[in-house]
């Protein structure tokens, strides 16, 4: 039976986030929840530098301490000096949402008397409340994955709704973006995912997208990503001359969750930046080919997803094991074309 939490009376928390864009944002119920039921209490927040404007305007959370693993806290020796920080904070209580079995390790190390989180990763002993892991969760959206242990704490869950608040300063830039560069529509192009290339819907389908939404629709065109999507970004460019804006490794995370927030609508692969979207509510087309889109997909109903759901999907791996990528290529433009006037269209009614 699992131990609750929900009757004690923290002052400092201490939250684990977990590390990629997309899983941070699909936690933002979840972190919300943790606000409501402790209200009185110090939230501070344990996330990596490129998840951390996720948080840093949210009104749920009291501090963003950044987990520098490729620098100060790197290895052993950087992981015991995090400990040694946190330690000195004397938080009385360690919520972990990040799965891993460090994340535990660390709760420990820095000597925080309750530590909760799923029981997973061989990390069971170490937690002071563990949360078993019921297989019916597994089927549904990973935002109820976080909010279920939560509810196995004791917590009164607060509603399945992302949330993402950006500084006044981004939503400033992004405007004055717009005013200067653009004309409606405005659709976000977002040709990259860091997972792996079975996820990446090609760039010159992403090219011939550009060059229909220009020519037939006057659309304005913001490719965002990092600057491993710059060759991408290039390649819609030349499709449609004069009409692109490359964001690519260009904005901060938090400039650029702006711009998504302020765009008529989305084309995306499965990735961080989709579920930036839906988190703003911007109306996004969401290609899925080897990944699961009923676990990990867009948590909108502002949303087109588009797949063609082949037997061997989602295969979930990073390449295609049979070679073909047939679950994208079997994607057309004129497809992606038409679910996104779709949503303009609705939009606009």
């Amino acid at each position: 039976m699992t131990k609750i939490i929900s009757q004690l009376s923290p002052k400092k928390i201490l939250i684990r986030s977990t590390n990629w864009i997309g899983d941070a944002i699909m936690t933002t119920p979840a972190v919300r929840t943790i606000r409501e039921n402790f209200p009185a209490a110090e939230i501070t927040i344990l996330a990596y530098p490129w998840v951390a404007d996720i948080f840093a305007a949210s009104p749920h959370v009291d501090r963003v301490m950044l987990y520098e693993k490729r620098g100060r806290h790197k290895g052993l020796a950087g992981m015991w000096r995090l400990g040694r920080e946190l330690a000195a904070q004397r938080f009385d209580m360690a919520i972990l949402l990040q799965n891993a079995f460090s994340a535990a390790v660390l709760a420990l190390l820095a000597g925080i008397p309750v530590r909760a989180g799923y029981r997973r990763d061989g990390r069971g002993f170490l937690l002071t409340h563990g949360v078993t892991i019921k297989k019916s969760i597994r089927a549904r959206h990973q935002v109820y994955y976080y909010q279920e242990m939560l509810k196995d704490l004791g917590l009164m869950c607060s509603p399945q709704e992302l949330f993402l608040a950006l500084p006044d300063s981004a939503d400033a830039w992004a405007r004055d973006f717009l005013d200067a560069k653009a004309k409606k529509p405005v659709v976000g192009l977002n040709p990259g995912a860091a997972y792996g290339p079975a996820k990446r819907w090609p760039a010159e389908r992403y090219a011939g997208l550009a060059k229909q939404l220009a020519e037939k629709l006057g659309a304005t065109l913001l490719v965002f990503g990092t600057l491993a999507d710059t060759g991408a970004a290039a390649e819609i460019g030349a499709a449609a001359v004069g009409q692109v804006h490359d964001l690519t490794g260009k904005t901060t995370l938090a400039q650029a969750m702006a711009l998504i927030g302020m765009c008529d609508a989305f084309v995306t692969n499965d990735s961080g930046l989709m579920h930036v979207a839906a988190a703003r509510k911007t109306p996004l087309v969401a290609i899925f080919g080897s990944t699961d889109s009923v676990a990990t997909g867009p948590f909108s109903p502002k949303v087109e997803v588009v797949n063609k759901n082949l037997p061997c999907s989602p295969c979930l791996k990073t390449h295609c094991p049979q070679n073909d990528f047939a679950c994208m290529l079997e994607i057309g433009v004129d497809e992606v074309f038409a679910a996104t006037c779709r949503l303009l269209e609705s939009k606009e009614g």
